[in-house]
């Protein structure tokens, strides 16, 4: 028994990967409709544009707040809709998790949990503000996470490449 104990604790001393969603709340959130209520008048065929962002911050040893930040923009010709900007955040426990592991965790893994929170948002103020629903199609962000990377790589080869030219 006293093995068990022993082993027991050996274990707790090697820190297990940890990962739990902690909290998911809205940060920010704004809508506005420029040309209301002469935009209800025109026939109802949007060019609909999303910019997303994603941040996060350290909030304390193991927790980080991940932001994703969504800006929709509805045009109908050249009059604005709408426009509807969030900001959908949570707060995740990361334990055990570091390097390029830790990277991909926050800039990919966590903004794909808060999405569709985000969508859900956008559409319920969108209908609050008399426009059809919008759902926004699924986001690839292992793939956004991806190509950031590979621009900083590039940027980095650039700006080694353009200091040993000086």
């Amino acid at each position: 028994m006293a093995d068990n104990q022993q082993a027991a604790a050996g274990s707790e001393n090697q820190t297990q990967p940890q990962f739990a969603l902690q909290r998911i709340y809205v940060k920010d959130l704004s809508f506005e409709s420029p040309n209301s209520p002469t935009v209800f008048q025109e026939q109802w065929k949007p060019q609909v544009n999303l910019d997303l962002n994603t941040s996060h911050d350290k909030v304390s040893d193991n927790q980080y707040e991940v932001v994703l930040s969504l800006t929709v923009t509805a045009k109908i010709g050249e009059k604005v809709a709408y426009i509807v900007e969030i900001q959908q955040a949570g707060v995740f426990l990361v334990q055990g998790i570091e390097g390029p592991q830790l990277g991909q965790m926050l800039g990919a893994y966590c903004p794909t949990i808060l999405f569709p929170y985000a969508r859900e948002a956008i559409d319920g103020v969108v209908n609050k503000g008399s426009f059809p629903a919008l759902m926004l199609a699924p986001v690839n962000f292992d793939a956004i996470y991806a190509q950031a990377l590979q621009r900083k790589q590039e940027e980095a080869a650039g700006q080694a490449k353009e200091e040993q030219t000086h």
